[in-house]
């Protein structure tokens, strides 16, 4: 006996139902066992995105090692992960100090994260200063403050790690970039000039190091809602409100 004609619709919506639903259960698991047990450094893993993506990990197994500029707030984050966490299924977090405008002690802090575990899986790095203002307005040395902690500092620590990656033939590189490293935008020359350095570096690191089984993911979105941990040195704020609000120090790009 058929299947009479107004059941049809209603079984394939049961049918469609649970394949969806066994396809993200699925990918669920995969994703959850693709970062169990790896070793995957965050840097400024203290800022919105950066504690977003240390959750995520943290919750799939990943081994972490998270670094920021505060040592108080990495230790509130390290609490807020381990709280609730099983213990039988989750790491506990690693913390290192890093400062990539101190470039005199990033080696210091690459020898730091490598002793942590022996090896790194995966490099986020999610570092940024962001400042908004006219070209006029900035010295030099702002501007090789900027290119410091959003190129010189990522790179060093890119370069620093590499070759634990290359030992063992695997590992991914993942930069949290900007659409202004591909697109620049009036009144961010610095930013949008060391946003456009990290992003060519990275492009250019992927192919060089696809031989030795190693990938490189680049993010270049646009405005997001977070909060930035660390604001921007201050620039004298213009009298006019409408220029004020155009020349402010953005946290969100």
């Amino acid at each position: 006996m058929g299947i009479p004609s107004f059941m049809v619709l209603p079984l394939l919506i049961v049918v469609f139902a649970g394949v969806y639903y066994v396809y993200n259960e699925v990918m669920r698991f995969m994703s959850k066992s693709m970062v169990r047990n790896k070793v995957v450094v965050i840097t400024d893993a203290v800022s919105g995105m950066g504690s977003e993506c240390a959750r995520l990990f943290h919750e799939g197994g990943a081994r972490l090692v998270l670094c920021g500029l505060s040592w108080d707030k990495l230790e509130s984050l390290y609490d807020s992960l381990c709280s609730g966490s099983d213990p039988s299924k989750t790491f506990t977090p690693k913390l290192v100090l890093l400062d990539f405008s101190d470039m005199e002690n990033i080696s210091e802090v690459i020898t730091e994260i490598g002793e942590c575990y022996g090896c790194v899986d995966v490099l986020i790095c999610n570092s940024s200063m962001k400042i908004k203002a006219p070209v006029q307005n900035l010295s030099l040395e702002m501007d090789k403050t900027v290119m410091d902690v959003n190129y010189f500092g990522p790179i060093t620590l890119a370069k620093g790690i590499l070759p634990l990656m290359i030992t063992r033939r695997t590992g991914q590189f993942v930069l949290v970039n900007s659409i202004q490293g591909k697109l620049a935008l009036p009144f961010r020359t610095c930013y949008a000039a060391s946003k456009h350095a990290v992003q060519a570096f990275f492009d250019c690191l992927r192919a060089e190091v696809e031989e030795y089984g190693i990938s490189v993911s680049t993010i270049s979105h646009t405005f997001i809602n977070a909060v930035a941990e660390n604001g921007s040195p201050s620039q004298t704020p213009p009298t006019n409100p409408l220029w004020a609000f155009l020349f402010q120090t953005s946290p969100v790009s």
